[in-house]
């Protein structure tokens, strides 16, 4: 019994010893070595999980679009570095990185951190982790990833690094607007004991990722068809703002962003203006019906030529089309029209209502950087022939979340919302612009744009459009270009509106008319969303014609 006792006692006696000096391993021998290294992780390299972001689908279903995942990382630690210059032939052999660089950085002798990679490789991690040169290391960090690649990257933006802080900051679009939600706090040590990182918020947008993507695939397809050299896509929710898909082309690799020239990552839709071309008729003629000034069945002579100020006003066609309707404006998209319809009812009124309709001023969507439309020119002493350019919507300029705004007021009855993206805001009625009744009116007279031109039409649905092609001006000569710029804005169905979509085509190849680009686009992305949200028909097929032997 009492050998066994003996046997014990020796053994535990061992295994005190090994702990007591693994204790002053740690703390003695090897102390400084990990006080730096806790050191250095308050110097960006603990930083705070970033919140998740998510896209939501029709039926609440969240996607996970910008998140975090642990990546390797190589650093170096030169306060440990028993031989910089033999550490940076080592690692440059391993890496491929070359060995000026690296001297430079292990050099610094009282330097806590250096990074050599960020997002390493495996192999590039497994091979400095083999070397096992003290002040080198490899470890894993979490890293903003997005695993839908370039899904949405206006909207979304990226994670990058910034010069007033070590961590890194959201950088254009969501990222950056939501800074301060989703970054979190990072770790830090504080008397000689670290404080943990606190995670950042998770942000819910209303953008749908089954929309999204086919809107994108639409657009990407229509850039490809007509050698065109941009092109942009909102989706908006009239009845709320909600914005349930944004996306342009040329876009971007957020996960990266340095293969990227800077200028790629503004958002076309909101940080970008330009003149609309003729969908800007169906806000003339809201401002005129509304106004009391004109009427659908309201007539005019036209004679194919309008002159103002001397400037000489033509239809898209050249052609003169004799008595019309507003209506029939609409339908032809006949520059005269719309500038009778600003000469009856006046500039006063006219500029009015644009301001009533949100253009010239920010929308207030949750997204950095918006810019406001150019209006500068519609002063109370400005030359009719401004005002009658206007009317058709050369030159003005606005942005494309303006111009969908805008036209979402039409859709929903005359009220303008302000466009939002974060799923946790509530629907904002920012004024009423326009009665019901003149809402009514001109969608109306949108249906019968839609029903004549065919293109866009669906048989089993009512939709509204109105199509514009827009000369591109010239800023150095003060003239226009032969370049275009088509656009269309539509919604439906029109007895229950609940999707208003734009899609914008910048210099097409050939400068086609928009009904040969965007409207086939139009309808088929609205073919798709009211069979995604299996919306039932609004207007009865039409009867079969007569049976042929």
């Amino acid at each position: 019994m009492g050998a066994r006792l003996a046997v014990i006692t020796g053994i535990l006696a061992l295994i005190y010893g090994a702990l007591l000096f693994r204790l002053y391993d740690l703390q003695v021998r090897h102390g400084e070595t990990y006080v730096v290294r806790a050191e250095s992780q308050t110097s960006g390299i603990l930083p705070a999980d970033r919140g998740t972001v998510y896209f939501t689908d029709k039926n609440g279903k969240e996607l996970a679009v910008a998140t975090n995942k642990n990546l390797p990382r190589i650093f170096a630690i030169p306060k440990e570095l028993d031989d910089p210059l033999e550490a940076a032939y080592e690692v440059a052999a391993a890496i491929g990185q070359p060995i000026a660089d690296l001297l430079a950085q292990f050099s610094k002798k009282n330097d806590s951190y250096e990074l050599i990679e960020r997002r390493a490789s495996d192999d590039d991690a497994t091979h400095v982790g083999n070397l096992e040169i003290k002040g080198i290391y490899v470890e894993e960090f979490p890293e903003r990833v997005y695993p839908f690649s370039t899904l949405a990257a206006h909207v979304l933006g990226f994670v990058g690094p910034s010069d007033k802080t070590p961590d890194d900051v959201g950088r254009y679009g969501l990222e950056a607007f939501d800074q301060d939600r989703l970054a979190g706090k990072p770790g830090e040590l504080k008397d000689g004991h670290i404080v943990p990182p606190t995670p950042g918020e998770d942000v819910t947008l209303t953008i749908d990722p089954n929309i999204q993507l086919e809107a994108e695939r639409l657009l990407a397809g229509l850039i490809q068809e007509h050698n065109a050299k941009a092109g942009t896509v909102i989706v908006e929710e009239p009845k709320t703002g909600r914005i349930l898909a944004m996306g342009s082309n040329p876009t971007f690799d957020p996960n990266n962003y340095r293969d990227y020239k800077v200028e790629g990552f503004l958002n076309p839709a909101v940080q970008a203006i330009y003149e609309p071309g003729s969908v800007f008729k169906v806000i003339t003629m809201a401002a005129g019906i509304d106004a009391g000034k004109i009427t659908p069945q309201t007539t005019y002579n036209d004679t194919g030529v309008l002159i103002e100020n001397g400037a000489k006003i033509m239809n898209w066609d050249h052609k003169a089309y004799g008595l019309q309707t507003m209506t029939n404006v609409i339908e032809k998209s006949l520059n005269t029209g719309a500038a009778f319809a600003e000469r009856t009812m006046g500039g006063t009124i006219f500029r009015k209502y644009l301001t009533a309709f949100g253009f010239g001023e920010k929308t207030g969507i949750d997204l950095p950087g918006e810019v406001a439309g150019d209006f500068h020119q519609l002063t109370s002493n400005a030359p009719n022939i401004v005002y009658a350019t206007a009317s058709y919507g050369q030159g003005v300029a606005v942005t494309t979340i303006e111009l969908i705004n805008a036209v979402s007021a039409i859709a929903n009855g005359g009220l303008l919302m302000r466009p939002y993206i974060d799923a946790t805001q509530k629907p904002e009625v920012i004024r009423r612009v326009i009665s019901p009744e003149t809402a009514a009116a001109v969608t109306g007279m949108m249906v019968s744009a839609v029903d004549k031109a065919v293109i866009a039409r669906l048989d089993s649905y009512t939709l509204a459009g109105k199509t514009g092609t827009a000369f591109v001006p010239d800023f150095k000569t003060h003239t226009y270009t032969d370049q275009v710029i088509n656009t269309y804005v539509g919604f439906g169905p029109t007895s229950d509106p609940r999707f208003v979509i734009l899609i914008r085509l910048d210099e097409p190849e050939g400068a086609p008319l928009a009904g040969l680009t965007v409207v086939p686009a139009f309808r088929d992305l609205a073919q798709f969303i009211l069979t995604y949200y299996d919306i039932p028909p609004d207007r009865a097929p039409a009867a079969p014609g007569p049976s042929t032997p």
